[in-house]
């Protein structure tokens, strides 16, 4: 069972009550912890534009505090998901009472994106890089060509001389050794100025590559699991009750056969969770 709920069991009321606190509580917070702040980044073309962005290391440090302050909840600690430019940050914990199961779930939903440094130096990179793939499209080719001869004499050599791309692909796919020994010897047949600016081409890209940072965006609002999967913006707050029988989870049950016991023990948790934060 789902809390907030809409049933009309005053027991699950007073849950969905409780709950309905926590969400506030944390959905300020979390409006809180990601506060834009303005940044000038750079674009591929070489442009300044404003940004804002927030910081992701204040959300962990605000699940960390409600983790630390409940601890007899079981926890995986704080898990995020990389999706292409979509992150989720979030906490997952239960505690058991009697033979009721009660858990939280809290989460952030954010988008990264990606520009460069505003550096000068990501233009003469961009500047050089393209002046060396203008002086090695000519050498590309040749060593494609070298390299084709090469390959057709090895299949020649194995006696595969007219096999079709599909079965050309299977030998290289199930032959690490050979494909790499291909490889290394046509890169070592190369010319050897078309070597250096290779090497020099690709140690370029590595430097652009860390030029890049992430800026992060997201929308100070409480969204369900279906918006979430929907890849929109913002924050999930909810419990889930569930019983135990026989060490299965059933989330149907007669809230009406929960003892007194149990129900005061389950709300004090909710209680827990509410001072945490």
């Amino acid at each position: 069972m789902q809390i907030p709920s809409k049933s009309s069991d005053q027991f699950i009321k007073t849950m969905t009550q409780k709950s309905e606190k926590i969400r506030s509580v944390f959905l300020e917070k979390i409006a809180d912890s990601t506060k834009s702040t303005p940044i000038k980044v750079m674009l591929g073309d070489s442009t300044l534009v404003d940004q804002t962005t927030f910081d992701p290391a204040l959300v962990r440090l605000y699940y960390q505090e409600i983790l630390k302050k409940i601890p007899d909840w079981k926890t995986q600690g704080i898990s995020i998901v990389n999706d292409k430019d979509l992150r989720r940050l979030f906490i997952k914990s239960e505690i058991q009472e009697g033979n009721y199961l009660l858990s939280y779930h809290m989460s952030l939903q954010f988008h990264a994106l990606l520009y460069y440094k505003p550096d000068h130096r990501v233009v003469e990179i961009q500047k050089e890089l393209s002046e060396i793939i203008d002086k090695t499209k000519n050498l590309e080719t040749r060593v494609s060509e070298q390299g084709n001869k090469m390959i057709q004499e090895k299949l020649k050599e194995m006696g595969q001389e007219n096999v079709d791309q599909q079965k050309l692909f299977e030998i290289f796919f199930q032959n690490d050794e050979l494909a790499n020994t291909l490889v290394d010897k046509v890169y070592s047949s190369a010319d050897e100025n078309f070597q250096k600016l290779s090497k020099r081409k690709s140690d370029l890209f590595k430097e652009l590559d860390n030029m890049l940072i992430e800026i992060y965006h997201t929308s100070p609002v409480m969204i369900d699991e279906m918006r979430m999967i929907a890849a929109e913006e913002g924050c999930l707050c909810h419990f889930d009750l569930e019983h135990v029988k026989k060490g299965t989870k059933e989330g149907n049950f007669d809230s009406t056969k929960i003892s007194s016991k149990v129900k005061d023990s389950l709300l004090k948790r909710m209680d827990e969770v509410l001072s945490a934060m």
